[in-house]
């Protein structure tokens, strides 16, 4: 129906942006350490502040969340996320009024000003958390509830396809903005005195914040406008169904009296036990990567934070991640594949992978300087890997 294929649009314009924002996020780690001249212990907690506001509220977002408007439900997350997104970006306007303003020549080198608004950054990251909590859980049940089942796959697919492709606009975003003067608008970019490659450099972190946020927003209106249910499925629940939702109304203490029950059998079922363990070791490879390899990269081998961003979103990662989300949707829907079957397949690719591992592992040499504060020399190093037990 023609309401279906709307809803499926917006919710994968949802899933762009937000995956298109924590890729920048991740794209930003570097410069958001240099600007506000904080360790990377504290970063690490900005970037996993996300995770956290989404933990706060997602289950108890997922139950409720299913038995009411879900569409309305999903817009209000994305708005959530939204300002969130907008209000990362503040500490920057805060900072560019104080500091360039009052020494100039400061701005130009590039030196950085320690600043406690980098709370401001870490609230609006668990804003966005919150926010997203009901795309995930309520998007997915309302294409179950309305798809059919040899199609439910495919959309499923699809929708993840174009959440692995935002974050290569996330990283072509943040490649873009790094390449940028942190101050850009209040001094002249041809006046700095530094480059990307310099350590001390700070690109526009704050620039894609601004245009990510405005985008989440964007998304978040059409939702508002969608109905309850989608009547004309013959999937829909009579519970879902118009001329049945006013009879059928729950008050929040009826839906409450279920909820610990329910949440003691999923608890207790072994499949989605094992799949949730298999879940959070996949996605935390997959996150270390995508956060800490663009920082090697540019501590380890010289690299600009545009270089690496633009290695990491448009060479390496996420491409491949993103063309193995359509083909596993495809494949679904092409095979029909029952429960079992996608078992096995995601089992074999997951031992076909192993393959590789032994062709991880290379030689070779990294060279850098340290530098003494103290009696201000100079001191060439080189460091050689040694070999490792897979070679």
């Amino acid at each position: 129906s023609r309401l279906k294929t709307i809803f499926i649009g917006l919710l994968a314009f949802c899933y762009f942006t937000k995956s298109l924002t924590g890729a920048y996020t991740k794209s930003t780690i570097t410069q958001i350490e240099r600007r506000f001249e904080i360790p990377s212990s504290t970063v690490g907690i900005i970037d996993g502040s996300f995770e956290m506001g989404n933990l706060l509220v997602i289950t108890v977002v997922s139950y409720f969340g299913a038995k009411f408007h879900r569409p309305k439900i999903i817009g209000a997350g994305v708005l959530l996320m939204g300002v969130g997104t907008l209000l990362m970006a503040l500490p920057q306007f805060i900072m560019m009024s104080s500091t360039c303003s009052s020494d100039n020549q400061r701005c130009l080198k590039g030196e950085a000003e320690s600043s406690p608004t980098w709370v401001i950054v870490l609230f609006g990251n668990i804003l966005r958390g919150i926010g997203e909590a009901s795309i995930g859980p309520l998007g997915m049940s309302f294409i179950d509830d309305y798809a059919r089942p040899e199609n439910s796959a495919f959309y499923i697919g699809c929708l993840h396809t174009l959440g692995v492709i935002g974050p290569i606009f996330g990283y072509s975003l943040g490649s873009l903005c790094a390449s940028l003067f942190v101050d850009i608008g209040l001094v002249n970019q041809g006046d700095v005195t530094i480059t990307p490659q310099d350590s001390r450099w700070v690109g526009a972190w704050w620039l894609g914040y601004v245009v990510s946020g405005l985008l989440t927003l964007l998304a978040a209106l059409p939702l508002w406008f969608l109905p309850r249910a989608l009547p004309e499925n013959p999937q829909t629940s009579k519970l879902d169904h118009p001329s049945s939702q006013h009879k059928h109304t729950l008050s929040i203490t009826e839906i409450a009296k279920d909820f610990g029950p329910s949440l003691k059998r999923l608890l207790t079922n072994g499949i989605y036990l094992l799949y949730l363990v298999y879940s959070v070791l996949a996605f935390n490879a997959f996150t270390i990567v995508i956060t800490y390899t663009p920082k090697y990269l540019e501590q380890q081998f010289g690299q600009s934070a545009s270089k690496t961003n633009f290695l990491i979103g448009n060479i390496t990662s996420i491409p491949s991640v993103a063309l193995g989300m359509f083909l596993s949707g495809w494949i679904m829907k092409r095979f029909k594949l029952s429960l079992l079957g996608s078992t096995r397949l995601m089992f074999f690719s997951s031992v076909t992978s192993l393959v590789y591992a032994p062709f991880t592992c290379s030689i070779f040499s990294v060279a850098f300087i340290v530098f003494d504060s103290v009696s201000h020399i100079v001191q060439p190093l080189m460091f050689k890997k040694k070999k490792t037990s897979c070679e």
